[in-house]
């Protein structure tokens, strides 16, 4: 059966810990980051976490269901971190790219926490006001709602992948990074273009760019692909005028009888008047402000 979890604030201890501190989840999760960049994933566990923090490993309990609800808290710090100070531009793009690069750069500050958070869905409140944030982002820029999701799923992985990729380099021992940065140099480098004239080519470059992350540039890329995408903004175009250069006549129920001048119609069904001169539908009587055409005058008949 899973252990009630009981609210932070009516689960603080009431006396500090040996060492003088007062748990709580901010600093069981920073204490939690710190083990991990000390001596990585293997390091972390409760029992080590207590001697950490002073207190018994069942302390911990009281605070987190088990360790992998400290893991998802530990991810969503990184998040947190990540947003702290950014704030909305306006301008989409320059948006996105900076909630990419603040959350890769938050990921692979910590190598070893991000290898085993960035693949996670915590849930937690900061990852939420970041999915938010991308999401609101995007519709904002006017992207329709079925390419709003398409755009963030692939904006929200890409920047993860990158950063699980980057921080599981950055986690390697010191030896083993140097060890693959060279080989683009001692192996890449030397092959003959007889039989890799490809790469042979390519190696300059290769040696240059590959022992950088590739995340803004795939970045770039994704947003240039997205823009591809955004539909142009709505405007809206004016009527062409009249022939005769009065405005449109106003809607009735469709039942229209000609009287008075020829280019005016009023309703005879429900009343309504041409509004640029016509008859009133019943009465006959011309529309206040008018400009009807005069009657023609009788023509007297002779009497033979």
């Amino acid at each position: 059966m899973a252990k009630r979890v009981v609210p932070e604030e009516r689960r603080r201890r009431r006396r500090p810990t040996r060492s003088g501190v007062v748990l709580s989840e901010t600093l069981i999760v920073e204490t939690a980051l710190r083990m991990l960049r000390e001596h990585g994933s293997t390091g972390l566990t409760a029992r080590r976490l207590g001697l950490a923090l002073d207190c018994d490993p069942s302390t911990l309990y009281r605070y987190f269901r088990g360790m992998d609800e400290l893991t998802l808290a530990i991810g969503d710090a990184l998040i947190g971190r990540a947003l702290h100070g950014w704030h909305p531009t306006g301008r989409w793009r320059d948006d996105l790219r900076g909630i990419g690069l603040r959350i890769h750069a938050a990921y692979v500050s910590h190598p070893q926490a991000a290898v085993l958070t960035a693949s996670r869905v915590s849930g937690r409140a900061n990852e939420l006001a970041a999915d938010e944030a991308v999401l609101d982002v995007l519709r904002t820029a006017g992207f329709p709602l079925a390419e709003t999701v398409r755009i963030y799923h692939a904006f929200i992985d890409t920047t993860l992948a990158f950063a699980a990729l980057d921080a599981a380099s950055l986690a390697l021992p010191s030896a083993a990074q140097h060890a693959d940065e060279a080989m683009w140099r001692s192996t890449y480098a030397r092959l003959p273009a007889a039989t890799h004239p490809r790469i042979a080519e390519a190696a300059p470059l290769l040696a240059t760019r590959m022992t950088t992350s590739a995340y803004p540039t795939a970045l770039e890329m994704l947003l240039t692909t997205a823009q591809q995408t955004l539909p142009p903004p709505e405007t809206t175009r004016p009527s062409p005028p009249r022939p005769c250069g009065q405005p449109r006549r106003p809607r009735s129920c469709g039942r229209l009888r000609r009287r008075g001048c020829r280019s005016c119609r009023s309703c005879r069904s429900c009343g309504q008047a041409c509004r640029w001169g016509g008859t009133g539908g019943r009465s006959g009587t011309p529309s206040s402000g008018a400009s009807a055409h005069p009657p023609r005058p009788a023509v007297a008949r002779g009497d033979g």
